[in-house]
């Protein structure tokens, strides 16, 4: 079973927009998805609250009586979605289960080098564990200033950057209505989907654990 997380300590980074976006990618060909929750704010579990039951349906953890978070029976991808601040043995408990791991960026300044300790931690345990870590550049305008220090920083980690979303109200929209980009008419998100494009190729390709 695939199992995907999406990670940053930095908070307000777009990691439950990412994540729902993700396990609605999944949903939408047809596989039984787990919509996981690590942050205590529980953005995932209130965006699953919002979906419409007509919607691919996207299921979430299964809590047992000793208070154990399991995957539902059938589940062929689970997408994680994790808190900020996340480090320690918490990181590495979450990151020891992914075989990829998704990880947004904004071009703030400040982001990128509160980012930079976690890459790092990353490509420690990307050896021991397995996965593969792709970047993803959230709220992006490819003309500006800080647009080229984050491709700098990328381009300095040696990790691949998948994509640069751009910065749109449709995001917020389709969150406040559990909706994701595959929810919707194609016509209407033509743009979003071409940019999406690179992020799905890569969460459909085999995992360095896979020997692909």
């Amino acid at each position: 079973m695939p199992v995907i997380v999406v990670a940053n300590p930095k908070g307000g980074v777009g990691k439950s927009t990412m994540a729902t976006q993700v396990a609605g990618y999944f949903a939408s060909q047809g596989h039984d998805v787990m919509l996981g929750d690590s942050d205590r704010q529980e953005s995932a579990r209130l965006w699953l609250s919002l979906r419409s039951p007509e919607l691919p349906r996207i299921q979430t953890w299964e809590i047992s009586h000793d208070y154990i978070a399991k995957p539902p029976k059938g589940t062929t991808h689970a997408v994680i979605d994790t808190p900020a601040g996340l480090h320690g043995w918490r990181l590495n408990d979450v990151i020891k289960q992914a075989d990829k791991v998704l990880v947004p960026l904004s071009a703030s300044i400040f982001d990128i080098f509160a980012t930079q300790e976690f890459l790092e931690r990353l490509l420690e345990n990307r050896g021991k564990h397995g996965f593969d870590v792709g970047l993803v550049g959230v709220r992006i305008d490819p003309r500006t200033h800080a647009a080229e220090q984050l491709q700098a920083f990328v381009t300095q980690n040696g990790l691949p950057m998948l994509a640069n979303l751009r910065q749109t109200t449709l995001y917020p929209q389709m969150a406040a209505h559990g909706l994701t980009l595959w929810d919707l008419s194609p016509s209407r998100v033509e743009k979003d989907l071409e940019q999406w494009q690179p992020i799905v190729d890569w969460l459909q390709a085999p995992d360095a654990s896979s020997g692909g």
